[in-house]
């Protein structure tokens, strides 16, 4: 029924998952400060083209090599680049046609097909996806697999008040963007 963002994130005021405009949402890894400017500098670069042109011309895909740039021009320019991992996810009228962008702290900018990870622990969690994520996850099949595999080896499964979890969501009308918190999250885990 749509995309979900998982991440581990204690903090209740400080997100690393967001809304960018109607149909694409923002996570982020790395130092708050710099995702945070770059997350509101996508919002206005997403409003300003949608207001000069039409909502329509504001894509995943424009959003991602903007990024791209950004962090590319910082990365070869800057005494010290970025320390940030970004994920644009476009929510389209099928899952097929979903767009899944990682951009990384250098400006390069990967196309993902289905699941994205990003972080220091990056490359367990993508194993362990490919070998358990498949198409036609119900939302809380793949919440419960975001925690798993976010939990690695611990001896006890993350739990809803480490979680920050959102989702888009084909269903909803333009706005596709829902947090889910608290009782309902934890519904969702099971616990």
């Amino acid at each position: 029924e749509g995309i979900v963002l998982v991440a581990e994130n204690p903090s209740k005021a400080l997100h690393k998952i967001s809304e960018i405009y109607d149909r694409i949402a923002f996570a982020a890894v790395g130092k708050y400060n710099e995702f945070e400017n770059l997350r509101v500098a996508g919002i206005r670069f997403a409003d300003q083209r949608g207001f000069s042109y039409d909502r329509s011309d504001v894509t995943g895909r424009s959003l991602a090599n903007a990024y791209a740039q950004t962090l590319g021009a910082v990365f070869t320019e800057s005494p010290k680049p970025y320390e940030v991992e970004l994920v644009v996810a476009e929510l389209a009228d099928t899952q097929a046609d979903d767009q899944l962008y990682r951009i990384g702290f250098d400006g390069s900018v990967s196309d993902e097909q289905g699941y994205v990870a990003m972080g220091g622990s990056a490359e367990p969690i993508n194993t362990e996806l490919a070998a358990r994520w498949h198409d036609g996850l119900d939302l809380a099949e793949s919440v419960r697999l975001a925690r798993d595999v976010l939990s690695g080896d611990r001896p006890e499964p993350l739990t809803a008040d480490l979680l920050e979890v959102a989702t888009r969501q084909r269903s909803r009308p333009r706005r596709a963007f829902r947090r889910i918190t608290g009782a309902p999250l934890a519904e969702l885990l099971g616990s």
